[in-house]
């Protein structure tokens, strides 16, 4: 025999979580696609205190130059015979950023030339040396 009371047994209710699923992708997928992706040189540079006019926003390359006057791409030592090899692979990677130098206070200004005429060489534009800011 039929229920005649016109209520239906009871369902399971549950909540579909497909649309909020669906958001949560489409929101890791913009922030992966935005994120701008920052390599590091992997050495720690006592910078000098100056004023600058300017600073710079658009890095593509950044290297360190250490107390030891070692050169530092990407948390790796490089070897001076290999700077200009390292930073032609940089810059054909994409070629309209510019390069900072982090250099130590006690590296010698002949390294950071170098490395500069190194970067004008490949045609590296702009090159600018970071600084600590007051």
């Amino acid at each position: 025999m039929r229920n005649r009371t016109g209520k239906s047994q009871d369902q399971g209710q549950t909540i579909d979580l497909t649309p909020m699923l669906d958001v949560v992708f489409i929101m890791l997928i913009f922030f992966i696609v935005t994120a701008t992706f920052i390599k590091l040189p992997g050495v720690e540079v006592n910078k000098m205190d100056t004023v600058t006019e300017e600073s710079y926003k658009k890095v593509q390359i950044l290297l360190a130059v250490s107390e030891n006057n070692e050169f530092w791409i990407d948390k790796k030592r490089i070897e001076p015979s290999a700077l200009k090899i390292n930073l032609t692979r940089m810059f054909n990677e994409n070629p309209k950023g510019g390069m900072v130098i982090q250099a130590d206070n006690e590296s010698n200004i002949e390294s950071v030339a170098k490395v500069a005429d190194i970067a004008r060489d490949i045609g590296i534009s702009p090159v600018a040396i970071s600084v600590e800011n007051d």
